[in-house]
């Protein structure tokens, strides 16, 4: 079942039209690993509670009531659908305060407020995980970094050998989100399992399943992992809505206070629309996941067949990654200007992760798996969606050709 999207539609045109040219029209949004438009069908389960069912969730009278039942039967569904206990879900207003609230929450335990502990991560990690770590770092904790191929790939032995008496957390992203290399989370699950037997203090394993929520299965009990972080707009779902699984043995600890939300752990008035719309989205792409990851793979596949025609090519992500995302390099081009060139060609991509993607400086993911600064500059990202077609991504091709060969041309 394919997605409906909210699109403004234009009138007029020629239906007889065909071919690229008669395309240029519309848009070929690849920038979906950043965000998703809202499905139509989300966005009308929210839009009741706007004005009409408004309550807050804690307040006592009838609407507040109606508002806490609403909370609490999403929270349900969405347990259901995670196959977790409900009460271990805890909302937040992004991927980003999940992934602080996990790994701050770890380091406010009493012990380690004045026992600083060891973390396990990888350098190739969103910047939600990594700039915590480095703050962490400045509070006295010390950290170890996986090593990482040339496409982004771990090996969970190592997670053991870098192991320490004081390691209390790891850290790794299921999909990374520039390259969407999978990491091997069941086998560092197991590992830290069998770990965990000879420790008084537990190591918590904490997951950033944000790029892999509706792109690949996923089963939060056999990854074994205490912490699993989500956003809602990364599913075709609103923005502003995060959502952390959090297990009982992970004892956070609240980074922020006020009220008692959310088990006291996230204060503040629960966003009773974003987290109806992230229910429904989180439903929309379970209930197709077999689908979509079929046509997801079909699309990467003609979309890299396309760009190896392209000469002085690479493919910067592994064959076997995550479906939606494919990363490649088009040296002797700097990939902000492939991205603005392609924009007027109404094809919308992206050089990175879209936090950092503005900024100066290289992609630290694209440097840690050892590119040349020529292929780092030049990488672009195109992250894919069920409703993007085969018609679409070879209109892709046919510019993204035409655009390297113009570019080059007047850099000659």
């Amino acid at each position: 079942m394919k997605r409906k999207i909210l699109t403004s539609r234009k009138k007029g045109g020629n239906p007889r039209n065909k071919g690229y040219h008669a395309l240029r029209g519309t848009r070929r949004y690849l920038d979906n690993s950043a965000t998703t438009p809202v499905a139509e069908e989300v966005l009308q389960a929210m839009e009741p509670y706007w004005a009409i069912q408004y309550g807050n969730p804690s307040s006592p009278h009838l609407r507040g009531v109606a508002a806490e039942k609403t909370m609490n039967s999403c929270r349900n569904q969405l347990g259901s659908m995670l196959r977790v206990n409900p009460a271990r879900l805890i909302f937040t207003a992004s991927g980003t305060e999940a992934n602080n609230l996990a790994l701050q929450g770890v380091a406010n335990i009493p012990y380690f407020l004045h026992h600083p502990g060891h973390i396990i991560s990888t350098p190739i990690e969103h910047p939600s995980v990594l700039n915590v770590i480095k703050h962490l770092k400045e509070r006295g904790w010390s950290v170890s970094y996986l090593s990482v191929d040339g496409f982004g790939r771990i090996e969970p032995q190592e997670v053991a050998e870098l192991l320490q008496p004081n390691t209390k957390i790891v850290s790794t992203m299921l999909v990374n989100n520039e390259l969407g290399t999978i990491a091997p989370i069941n086998e560092i699950g197991r590992l830290i399992e069998i770990e965990n037997q000879e420790r008084q203090h537990k190591i918590v394993y904490h997951v950033d399943a944000v790029q892999a929520l509706g792109h690949i299965p996923l089963d939060i009990s056999e990854a074994r992992a205490q912490l699993f972080t989500f956003s809602g707009h990364k599913i075709f779902g609103p923005k502003g809505v995060g959502l952390l699984y959090a297990h009982p043995q992970a004892q956070l600890r609240p980074i922020m206070f006020g009220g008692n939300q959310e088990g006291g752990l996230r204060p503040g008035t629960e966003n009773i629309p974003a987290i109806v719309g992230f229910t429904k989205a989180d439903q929309l792409v379970t209930e197709n996941l077999d689908a979509s990851s079929k046509q997801l793979k079909t699309l990467r596949q003609a979309l890299t067949n396309g760009i190896k025609t392209i000469a002085d090519t690479r493919i910067n992500s592994p064959e076997d990654g995550a479906p939606h995302l494919l990363n490649a390099s088009f040296p002797g081009i700097r990939g902000e200007v492939l991205v603005h060139f392609l924009e007027q060609k109404r094809v919308f991509v992206t050089m990175g992760a879209a936090c950092s993607s503005k900024k100066k400086g290289a992609s630290h993911v694209l440097e840690s798996i050892d590119l040349g600064q020529d292929e780092i500059h030049s990488a672009i990202r195109f992250s894919l969606a069920p409703t993007v077609t085969l018609d679409q991504i070879r209109y892709v091709v046919y510019s993204l050709k035409d655009t390297v060969e113009e570019i080059r041309n007047i850099y000659v």
